[in-house]
């Protein structure tokens, strides 16, 4: 039992130290997105190219909301797999055997399915394995490629969703700003597109870290 907890308890705090830093990212992306919104109210000339940032940081943040919501419900199976172990070791030491536990099992199942989980739970379905606790190993690991084409299809239904919450209507304001007369377009500084898709290609790479 001990190694299990131990093996949960891992887990538990993998989770949460994934959880803290897509909070963290959420609140820079939610940044971005208002201050490109921002530039665009200051100069229409850039309302085009302001609005194309928008909408592509409000997809990652749409990904960065999934996977927090994924992980969310993992702890939460996670902390039901502690329960149901504790549980059943409670009831071998009164009746000196183990019955074996097909929610366990169901639950397992899905945590080990998951890119983030899949070494470890792997481990500690072993260890129930041994224990008498399940009858058999679990499923291999959902492929990522399996993941992200589901999750292409809700980001792109959800981003207007997000622009809207976040930017309370401002986006549809920018879009129709149009000059009295026309402007020579004002390229941005160079830096300052650099700065930002550095930012941006910071962000991915920890949000594709926190999958692996």
């Amino acid at each position: 039992m001990r190694k299990c907890n131990a093996l949960i308890r891992a887990n538990t705090r993998q989770l949460d130290r994934d959880i803290s830093q897509l909070k963290t990212l959420d609140s820079k992306t939610r940044q971005l997105i208002i201050n490109a919104s921002r530039r665009a109210e200051r100069n229409p000339s850039q309302a085009k190219q302001a609005n194309a940032e928008t909408r592509t940081f409000a997809r990652e943040l749409v990904r960065i909301r999934k996977q927090s919501s994924r992980l969310n419900t993992s702890r939460a199976q996670l902390q039901s797999v502690q329960m149901q172990v504790n549980e059943a070791f409670s009831v071998r030491k009164i009746q000196g055997s183990l019955k074996k536990s097909t929610g366990i099992m169901k639950d397992v199942n899905t945590l080990v399915r998951l890119p983030e989980l899949s070494a470890t739970m792997h481990q500690l379905s072993m260890e129930l394995v041994r224990a008498g606790i399940i009858e058999e190993m679990v499923s291999d690991a959902i492929p990522d490629n399996e993941i992200l084409e589901d999750e292409e299809e809700e980001v792109d239904a959800e981003v207007d969703k997000v622009l809207q919450d976040i930017l309370r209507g401002k986006l549809s304001q920018v879009e129709a700003v149009k000059p009295e007369k026309p402007l020579e377009e004002e390229p941005m500084a160079e830096e300052e597109f650099e700065d930002q898709e550095a930012t941006l290609k910071q962000m991915r790479g920890r949000l594709e870290a926190l999958k692996s």
